[in-house]
């Protein structure tokens, strides 16, 4: 599963989270399972494969941490939504952009660019492309105003392996051993 999955599954648990009054806990407690998983994974090829461990636990922060942090996300979503009242914003759009502020506020492991160009990729599959311009927009001017003094964090390299397909062979095509 790549990160950028494992983002997109995080998005689709808060975007849950705006239709009722369940807890973060609670929508994860009941959709986070394989059972779940395999309900889903013949509609939705994002379903297909139950997170790893790593997986799970990056899915978790980002959704309790966007739930927990959902009113200074919403704030900084108002602050640069100029000439939009936040009421009128498509949810999904929200959604998006809530995860990627998170991302960058919360998880220094996470790039504030990796955090921006996924949510932009995720709100491709659910925006019109105007909705995708304005989504980009807002985070750029959030991290350049908000975070002025900050460079990009660079992931570190293990980070990233751990949302790569797990299928890939432990040698290299001349037989010689991979480097970790």
């Amino acid at each position: 599963m790549t990160r950028i999955v494992a983002r997109e599954i995080a998005a689709h648990l808060l975007f849950e989270l705006d239709f009722g009054n369940r807890t973060a806990e609670q929508v994860m407690e009941q959709s986070l399972t394989r059972e779940h998983f395999q309900s889903l994974a013949q509609e939705e090829p994002l379903y297909r494969e139950f997170p790893n461990e790593k997986q799970l636990a990056y899915i978790k922060e980002l959704v309790k941490g966007v739930y927990d942090h959902e009113p200074e996300l919403d704030e900084y979503i108002s602050r640069y939504a100029i000439g939009w009242r936040f009421s009128r914003l498509p949810r999904m759009a929200v959604t998006v952009m809530r995860c990627a502020m998170y991302e960058v506020l919360y998880m220094p492991q996470v790039p504030n660019a990796a955090a921006i160009n996924a949510a932009l990729e995720i709100a491709k599959g659910y925006e019109e492309p105007e909705v995708v311009s304005f989504i980009n927009g807002i985070l750029g001017t959030f991290v350049r105003t908000e975070l002025p003094d900050s460079q990009d964090r660079p992931a570190p390299a293990a980070d990233e392996a751990l949302f790569e397909e797990e299928t890939a062979p432990a040698d290299k095509p001349d037989g010689s051993e991979t480097a970790e």
